[in-house]
């Protein structure tokens, strides 16, 4: 059994609030406050009606729904969009239409996952260089495609 972290949210919008799919589910399903069309190539943000007060230490991440994006090529653009433990304004999703058809959205219709994840601090140690490890400066592809 998880912990639960309690998160405000404000809804506005003309969905109930996002819950859990399955018991073993990581993120609520985000649900659009309206209807949208996103053209093919085009990129919309797209309003949920939610607003939240995340605790410190926290965030909450959006992630794309893995059946739009492979079936659809509808994905969040900027994943995972990054919702800080400041900021208690509207919670919109940015959507981008990869796919070769229009995206009709409906509200209501499932657009995006929301995962609550905890949030480590840097601490910088400035250093004039850095250990030595087996990779090194190895990246890119460096394993292979």
């Amino acid at each position: 059994m998880s912990d639960k972290i309690t998160v405000s949210v404000v809804n506005s919008g003309p969905n109930p609030l996002p819950g859990y799919a399955t018991m073993g589910s990581s993120g609520v399903d985000l649900m659009s406050a309206e209807d949208v069309i996103i053209e093919p190539g085009e990129t919309k943000m797209i309003r949920t009606g939610l607003a939240v007060s995340i605790p410190d230490g926290w965030e909450i991440q959006i992630r794309s729904r893995s059946g739009l994006a492979l079936k659809k090529q509808v994905t969040v653009y900027n994943s995972p969009g990054t919702v800080d433990s400041d900021y208690i304004g509207p919670m919109n999703v940015i959507l981008h239409n990869g796919g070769s058809d229009d995206f009709i959205i409906r509200a209501g219709d499932r657009i995006a996952q929301a995962v609550l994840s905890p949030v480590c601090k840097i601490n910088w140690n400035l250093v004039d260089v850095l250990n030595e490890t087996e990779r090194g400066t190895g990246g890119f592809g460096h394993t292979g495609v």
